[in-house]
């Protein structure tokens, strides 16, 4: 059974147990939610003038719609005031800074039958632990305009506990790092570079979607298997999204349980202090690094 709890009065500690055993939580936008998606509109509306930024894929070409994101992803990621908004969310929704970790907030553009590789790739089912998240990672997502059905993320909650066949084990973190971030902007309409894939036909309906306002907020375990619904709506979905880990839960090696993720290498050394922006200590990074724990033993097919 998954539970979503909406605007839950729960304490942090509580609400990262349930969102370990796979529920989720919807919270509605708080003053820095708002801000940080009001942030990524003016960003966005500037990069595409004089389009308007849901509509733009209709007035550009594919290469210069990517020449657009190349421009507009980087700078909203590397620029101070989205991290501020980022430990601004966090403390709006009762998150201790002396004991959380971010990860960058990214802006993510789902175009409508348009692009679907590099900066506008549109992700089959996964987990996140697949691609070396840790597994008391959670997700932060939150809508930057309207959104519907038609454009959101799909839940899978049947396969929570339950693994399936996945190329896990041929991702490296650091190789990841090394070559496949950086050639993002190269792929414009064909996807080449080698990621983590189902190896096996799923029954993924019926799905779970959550729709919020603007600025309203969704957190899931990065454990959960989701996928990007085909956006049939006509306009492309922006939305940002972040990850947090709890000190607490790496050093004691708390989170969801692993049941299929056999990846290499760990994306702990990107997160950074909710207080102080400082790293996880290099040792407990390095505790982590190693190969993936076993999974739990998949179900014969």
């Amino acid at each position: 059974m998954t539970v979503v709890y909406v605007d839950s009065p729960l304490p942090d500690d509580e609400r990262r147990r349930r969102l370990y055993a796979g529920d989720l939580f919807v919270h509605g936008p708080t003053p820095n939610s708002l801000a940080l998606a009001a942030f990524a509109r003016e960003m966005a509306e500037f990069a595409f003038a004089p389009h308007f930024p849901p509509d733009a894929q209709h007035h550009l070409g594919a290469t210069g719609y990517v020449e657009v994101l190349a421009g507009l992803k980087p700078a909203f990621i590397n620029h101070p005031r989205s991290k501020d908004l980022v430990r601004g969310v966090l403390a709006d929704l009762g998150l201790d800074p002396a004991h959380s970790y971010f990860d960058v907030p990214r802006l993510r553009t789902m175009t409508s039958d348009y692009l679907n590789a590099g900066l506008t790739l549109q992700f089959a089912a996964h987990r996140d632990t697949w691609f070396a998240a840790p597994m008391c990672q959670l997700n932060f997502w939150l809508p930057v305009y309207e959104v519907a059905e038609a454009n959101v993320m799909a839940f899978h909650p049947r396969y929570f506990d339950a693994g399936v066949r996945n190329s896990s084990r041929d991702y490296d973190y650091a190789e990841w790092v090394a070559n496949g971030r950086v050639a993002a902007a190269r792929q414009v309409e064909v996807e080449t570079r080698k990621q983590p894939r189902l190896e096996e036909e799923l029954d993924t309906v019926p799905d779970l979607r959550v729709i919020t306002p603007p600025g309203g907020v969704l957190i899931f375990s990065g454990a959960q298997l989701h996928s990007t619904v085909p956006n049939t709506s006509g306009r492309t979905r922006f939305s940002i999204d972040f990850r947090v880990v709890d000190r607490r839960d790496v050093e004691r090696g708390r989170g969801a349980r692993n049941v299929d993720s056999e990846c290499t290498g760990t994306t702990l050394g990107d997160f950074r202090s909710a207080a102080d922006l400082s790293p996880l200590p290099a040792d407990l990074v390095a505790a982590h690094t190693r190969r993936t724990a076993e999974p739990m033993p998949l179900s014969p097919s």
